[in-house]
Formats: structure tokens, sequence, C-alpha cells
């Protein structure tokens, strides 16, 4: 029997509530098997997992290793976007004038879209020789300081995913272009609270990345520090890290 167009866009209707009702389920249950997932939704289990196995593929929800469904990067991206869209330029850019007032180079602020940064506020320091990324300008995540800490948030998982779909081009002697460098990196990046650039994305530039976070603990952005390399020094850290607080708290923040 062939289907008339009104009962095709009620099948698309439908099945995009069943997504909804999906994704508000992993929302309020954080990680969950399929089980409980189709429970809470009152769908079918083979209809549930069709459903997910779509959003998996468009990267809006993920599984773990223990195979537990969990919102997916790419959802948790276009929630970061529309939040700093509508929030964090204006509250970030007086504390990045207090940040650059205390040591007296370019700051910036950057987003996650895809396995890129896009640079979206600069405030830039009154001297001839400066670092300056130009506003809407993108990097690879693997090069950049704040980029390789939204990695690390991510998952190791997503780090070899993203590690496969590159295959992390140098973009000089120093870039990191294989997956245990990287990774090694990371891990201790994670672990100090805050990245390097250390001349990775061009030759002569050194950043010092952290990241912002929202009210619900999610890190939104990217803060850093882009200097000539020789200028640059690690006491700035504390500086970068308190400014990152200031924006975070102004969001909501107060872990």
């Amino acid at each position: 029997m062939k289907k008339t167009k009104s009962h095709l866009v009620s099948s698309s209707i439908q099945v995009i509530d069943r997504m909804v009702a999906l994704l508000d389920a992993l929302a309020a249950e954080g990680s969950t098997s399929l089980k409980v997932l189709a429970a809470e939704t009152a769908l079918h289990p083979s209809t549930a997992f069709r459903i997910l196995d779509s959003m998996i593929r468009h990267g809006m929800v993920r599984r773990d290793e223990a195979g537990a469904y969990l919102l997916g990067p790419h959802l948790l991206q276009l929630a970061a976007q529309a939040r700093v869209g509508l929030d964090l330029r204006a509250v970030a850019r007086s504390e990045m004038e207090w940040l650059r007032d205390q040591i007296g180079e370019t700051v910036n602020l950057t987003v996650r879209q895809g396995d890129e940064v896009v640079y979206v506020e600069r405030v830039s320091p009154q001297r001839m020789i400066r670092v300056e990324q130009v506003v809407g300008s993108r990097a690879p995540l693997h090069v950049t300081a704040v980029g390789k800490l939204m990695l690390g948030e991510a998952g190791e998982s997503v780090i070899s995913d993203y590690v496969r779909r590159t295959r992390l081009p140098a973009y000089t002697v120093n870039t990191h272009s294989n997956r245990q460098q990287l990774l090694a990196d990371i891990q201790a990046s994670l672990a100090r609270g805050y990245a390097l650039d250390d001349e990775e994305a061009e030759l002569g530039v050194g950043c010092i990345g952290v990241l912002v976070r929202d009210a619900s603990g999610a890190a939104v952005a990217g803060l850093s520090v882009s200097a000539p390399v020789e200028r640059r020094q690690i006491d700035w850290v504390g500086l970068v890290q308190e400014t990152a607080r200031r924006i975070s708290a102004r969001m909501g923040y107060v872990g």
C-alpha cells in the first residue's frame, strides 16, 4: 500500500517525539541501559535501540566502555554554543580585560565546534609585538591548549575517535602527531588544571589555557593567553585560572 505524504510526515514527527523522549530520559538518568530507557519511554527495546543507534551516528548519544548510554558530544556542543551565544561573551569580556591588564598579553575566549576550537572573543594589549587570533578563526583541537583540555573532558574513547578521524596533522615540529604523545599531554594537563601550547600551532607562539564552566559544571568554553614564547611565563597560570573561576562563577558554577 502506497504511503501518503501526510502519513510520512506523521511518522517522521513520531520518530522525533520518541527521540526527544529518549534524550529527556538520558538527561534524567545520566548514564543508563537500553532496558531502563525503553521502560522510561514506554518504547519497545528494538525501537529504542534503532533510534539510539541513529543518534549515536550523529554524535547526539554515545556509549561508554560498559555499554551504557549517555548524552553525546554533538548534543553537548550545541548546548554549549547556545549558552555561549546568550551569556558567555557578555560576562567574560570584563574579566578578560582584567587578565590582559595584569599580564600585558592577548587573552582569547574559544568554544568547541566539532574537531576545532573557534575564537569568539579577544582582548589585546597596546604593544608593538603581540599575538592576535582573529575572532571567527579556527584551529584543530590537538594543537591548542584549550582544545586538548576539551578533548580530555570528553574521555579517552572520544580522543581515540578524534585521532582516527583527523590523523593529527602536524602544524609545526612540536605538534603531537601520534596518539600516545597527545594522550600523555592531555592527561598531564587535566591533572594540573591547565594546558600549554608549546609552539604546537605556530612557531614562536606559546599559550596557557584553562576551561570555563557553567552552572551544570559543563565545560562551555576555553580561556587562553597567547604570547611570543619567550615572553610567556608559567607564573601567569594562577591569574588565568582565577579569571576562568570568575567567569565560571558569573555563569553560575559553584564547584
